[in-house]
């Protein structure tokens, strides 16, 4: 359920190329560049936003994962959040995993399919009207184009949307989402800029259905010759019905906020 980790950040990592020569070979070719790649990645961040609403109630959050790509153009991933427990059915932690394939269709253009799936260890349920709703735990599959610096993207669920199954208004199942990013190099001091608008559907439960924006900044740099570094800022929002989507406690998860952070790729 990570918004800034991953409508944007889960974009494919393409394998590069290394090459190595063996200091007893040193007149022979080098060898075969590997097909695979294999990094890791942490963060720090102001709060955990998933589309546009708060799940770490602007408390902070510690987000980290693993990725591997190969040069076929498949990737597999996973990732892990904590979760503020008033705000998500009384979850404290949220474990994702990823995967699927991209491939070029032309220069500046290629598209990708996948599957995210998002579980939830403390396995608490959403309870509405005396009703448990369904397992919180769920798969979605995905489709996105991407052209240039344009990506137009579509998740559908396949299982009930985050537990939304209640006697009465029945299965969620179905439920999409679907978003357009932008992410453009700046000419400004090496500044990436970061557009984003989705839509949420949730079948069955239309009262659910929101629209949320995001504008961001974040900058690469090293640290001390420590490459792999990323830092941004970005303000985001949301039309969601404030007397639905609100913590255990009455706090309005769908508000405006501004969120920062920082994280290192290794």
């Amino acid at each position: 359920m990570k918004y800034l980790s991953k409508p944007t950040l889960l974009a494919v990592m393409l394998a590069s190329a290394f090459s190595a020569t063996s200091a007893a070979y040193a007149n022979q070719a080098s060898e075969p560049a590997s097909p695979h790649m294999l990094t890791t990645n942490i963060g720090l961040f102001t709060d955990y936003t998933y589309r546009g609403i708060s799940l770490a109630r602007e408390r902070g959050a510690v987000q980290g994962g693993i990725d591997y790509s190969h040069s076929s153009g498949f990737f597999l991933g996973a990732w892990g959040t904590n979760v503020e427990k008033n705000a998500f059915y009384g979850n404290t932690v949220e474990f994702d995993i990823y995967g699927g394939y991209v491939h070029k269709l032309a220069d500046d253009l290629s598209m990708n399919v996948g599957f995210l799936s998002y579980f939830y260890p403390d396995s608490d349920r959403s309870v509405v009207n005396g009703y448990k709703g369904a397992s919180p735990n769920t798969t979605e599959l995905n489709a996105a184009i991407t052209y240039k610096y344009f990506t137009l993207k579509h998740s559908a669920s396949v299982t009930d949307f985050f537990g939304n199954d209640f006697l009465g208004s029945g299965s969620s199942r179905g439920s999409g989402y679907t978003e357009l990013n932008v992410n453009y190099k700046l000419p400004v001091a090496d500044l990436n800029l970061l557009v984003h608008v989705g839509r949420l559907s949730v079948r069955n439960y239309y009262e659910l259905n929101y629209t949320d924006w995001l504008l961001g900044v974040n900058k690469d740099f090293s640290i001390a010759g420590s490459t792999g570094w990323n830092a941004g800022v970005s303000y985001t929002t949301t039309n969601a019905d404030d007397g639905l989507y609100v913590d255990g406690k009455g706090w309005e998860t769908g508000n405006d906020r501004l969120i920062g952070y920082i994280k290192r790729t290794f």
